[in-house]
């Protein structure tokens, strides 16, 4: 594993990182995916990643956002991971996949239709381990939270 790499993970565990992150690396995300119609997201450097668009819960209105994924299947799947950064509650866009499941993604430059699925019993374990190895980090945000971290596998339409 690079040196980089093993240093953002080890950054991206702290508690300080968990109270900045969540609103400096989404609005960094958001203007540079728009500044390079839809080609590139700064944290998709160290992870892969997609925007998501979700219909609100309750407003109804599109929300969009960048969030890190586990491609599968050579890119016909997604593996999203509700961590909100260990913070306590769910992140909202979870609410909004588990009320309407219908989205759209960017990934790599093109807008796709998926479908969202929470994840539950042995598929989730199963997912949980995949996702860990894939990015250990998450074991320290999950150990930081009361609640079960939501899994999201994405589909396309």
């Amino acid at each position: 594993m690079a040196v980089g790499v093993r240093v953002v993970q080890k950054v991206s565990s702290t508690r300080g990182f968990a109270r900045v992150a969540p609103y400096v690396i989404p609005a960094l995300d958001r203007a540079v995916h728009r500044l390079t119609r839809g080609k590139v997201l700064l944290s998709a450097q160290m992870l892969p990643g997609i925007v998501l668009t979700s219909t609100g819960a309750r407003s109804g209105l599109l929300r969009r956002a960048p969030l890190a994924c586990m491609p599968e299947d050579g890119g016909r799947s997604w593996i999203l991971v509700g961590s909100n950064f260990g913070r306590p509650g769910h992140p909202a866009w979870t609410h909004n996949l588990l009320a309407r499941p219908d989205a759209e993604i960017s990934w790599k430059g093109a807008d796709l239709p998926v479908t969202a699925r929470l994840l539950e019993g042995e598929e989730r374990a199963a997912a949980w381990r995949e996702v860990l190895r894939f990015w250990p980090p998450y074991a320290t945000y999950q150990a930081r939270v009361e609640r079960e971290i939501r899994l999201f596998r994405l589909v396309r339409r």
